[in-house]
């Protein structure tokens, strides 16, 4: 079963722990190029989580109902066409809001994580006023 991301507080160990939400997402090269207004819509529909090595983050063939930007610790995910690790700043659970409704892939964390899950409402909206955005992530829209 997937985790449910539980709220976490803004105030961490990670680089850019005191910067806002807000700019720890412009740092993010997906969306380095969003606008204030768009960056502040994906910082409000957004939930801090943390979890533990070994835990499932999505399940293959869930309904996608967000994204995640890891931002400490390692994934791994496992998709048909193979399997990959990705680092802090990547992004996952984008396949399911660019190219279709459910998860195409399971993903799982290496070590323990620190995430970001941003719902997908707010994604869906952003995307409607920045076309360009669903290119970096992955998908026509």
């Amino acid at each position: 079963m997937a985790v449910s991301p539980a709220a976490h507080s803004a105030a961490s160990d990670f680089p850019g722990s005191g910067s806002s939400l807000r700019e720890r997402l412009r740092a993010v090269p997906a969306f380095g190029d969003l606008d204030d207004t768009d960056l502040d819509e994906l910082a409000a529909a957004a939930s801090e989580f943390e979890a533990p090595a070994g835990r499932t983050l999505i399940e293959r063939g869930a309904p996608g109902s967000g994204l995640f930007v890891l931002e400490q610790g390692e994934v791994v995910v496992e998709a048909p066409e193979g399997t990959r690790t990705l680092n802090p700043g990547d992004v996952f659970g984008e396949r399911a809001l660019v190219g279709g409704d459910v998860r195409t892939a399971r993903v799982r964390a290496q070590t323990a994580v620190r995430c970001v899950a941003i719902a997908r409402s707010a994604v869906e909206q952003v995307l409607g006023r920045n076309k360009h955005l669903a290119d970096r992530l992955g998908g026509p829209r």
